[in-house]
């Protein structure tokens, strides 16, 4: 008996040895999907702006699902996909996907049925958990759309340092990340994170949807390698109105 229970700890010892010195292989990137990760503000200060809002996220997996008609983009067609997740802080931190790796060839459009505004403004702590679910996702090419209307109030799990360090790994993974106001135009948080200021737009009332129609057909370009980067353009802040944005707000 002794003899045995000798050779079940050495056998286990060996397990042991071996499980600590197994490395976990990382998901190979995906190659053939375009991904892209709205990350949409639904605290209670957006409750003016919610539908439109939502018909600008709808109007973004529309335009994402193809080349603009008589205005194709050049290089091979690519498959994409769309997430989409909403966050606040009522009763802790609140974060919800709503959709998730959808074609949107095949989106349903997401309505106030699903969610409304309500709450405070986490958003360092939302940038963290939707960096987190592309990074298990893991695409070759992602585009990451942040959509808010304040000022970060309430995160408990992450600071700008943390938040930052997650678009940081995005950033050096060639990911693509941008930042609207949506009718608001202070983005020191957006400076905080590190968000470049060709990547951050404000969009007044009126223009989201147009504006995210656009962004999508920048997704495209750069996921099919016909534009190396996502950037705003001084006619794309024409179009959003990012001035009357600064006027309206004095910011």
């Amino acid at each position: 008996m002794k003899l045995f229970n000798s050779i079940a700890a050495a056998v286990a010892v060996v397990a042991l040895s071996a499980a600590a010195d197994a490395k976990v292989l990382p998901k190979p990137p995906k190659s053939d999907t375009v991904q892209s990760y709205i990350l949409l503000d639904r605290t209670g200060s957006m409750a003016d702006i919610w539908d439109e809002a939502l018909t600008s996220v709808n109007a973004y997996a529309d335009s994402f699902a193809a080349d603009a008609p008589g205005a194709e983009i050049a290089g091979a067609d690519i498959d994409t996909a769309v997430t989409l997740a909403v966050f606040d802080h009522q009763d802790g931190f609140q974060f919800n996907v709503l959709r998730d790796k959808v074609d949107p060839s095949k989106w349903s459009k997401v309505t106030n049925d699903e969610a409304n505004p309500r709450g405070m403004t986490p958003l360092y702590d939302a940038i963290g958990r939707i960096i987190s679910r592309a990074e298990a996702d893991n695409p070759e090419k992602a585009v990451i759309v942040i959509m808010t209307d304040g000022l970060e109030n309430s995160s408990t799990e992450l600071t700008n340092k943390g938040a930052k360090a997650a678009l940081d790994r995005a950033r050096a993974k060639g990911w693509e990340v941008v930042f609207l106001g949506a009718e608001f135009a202070s983005f020191s948080d957006a400076e905080a994170v590190g968000m470049a200021s060709s990547k951050t737009m404000a969009v007044g009332q009126g223009r989201m949807q147009e504006s995210m129609d656009n962004l999508a057909q920048k997704a495209r370009a750069y996921g099919k390698g016909a534009a190396p980067a996502v950037e705003f353009t001084p006619e794309d802040r024409a179009a959003a109105d990012e001035e009357g944005v600064k006027e309206r707000k004095g910011q």
